[in-house]
């Protein structure tokens, strides 16, 4: 059985991801997702709308994902591989040459795949309005009433314009 592996944060879920988990399960026989972590997005200065478990219920309903897995930090890939017995990593063309996963084909086969023209969260945030800096991160402004996250910031609305 050939395992593949793929990381990413798969926030407001659209037909490019879709795409590459297709093609990525077309790669092999069983296809385990490494979900980026509330936490991990936070380290990285990034905040994502839905949180890890709503991301993880979406993720696992699609039929081309067979596990889903946290993401808590990037040194745990090289673990992924080897505990999940992972055969080839999968990762959008846009990582190609990243010191972020180049290593990692020392440990199995690496594969970038091209991204689905025309379509991204962040061109999705962007065209929204949602990718104004806040606090200088670039997130979605949190509604006053929202109470899902202890980390999230009110925003007010001079902060949304």
């Amino acid at each position: 059985m050939k395992r593949v592996l793929t990381y990413g944060t798969f926030d407001l879920l659209h037909y490019g991801h879709i795409n590459l988990l297709k093609r990525a399960k077309a790669l092999g026989d069983y296809l385990v997702v490494a979900l980026s972590t509330d936490e991990f997005n936070e380290s990285k200065g990034k905040k994502a709308y839905h949180n890890y478990e709503t991301r993880k219920q979406m993720l696992e309903a699609i039929r081309y994902v067979d596990l889903v897995i946290p993401e808590n930090s990037w040194e745990q890939k090289i673990n992924d591989i080897k505990e999940y017995h992972i055969d080839t990593t999968v990762m959008g063309g846009d990582w190609a040459g990243s010191d972020k996963f180049e290593y990692l084909q020392d440990y199995c086969e690496l594969v970038y795949l091209p991204r689905t023209e025309g379509v991204s969260t962040s061109k999705i945030k962007k065209e929204l309005g949602l990718q104004k800096p806040v606090n200088g991160l670039n997130q979605i402004p949190v509604p006053k009433n929202a109470t899902n996250s202890e980390n999230q910031k009110e925003v007010t609305k001079e902060e949304r314009k």
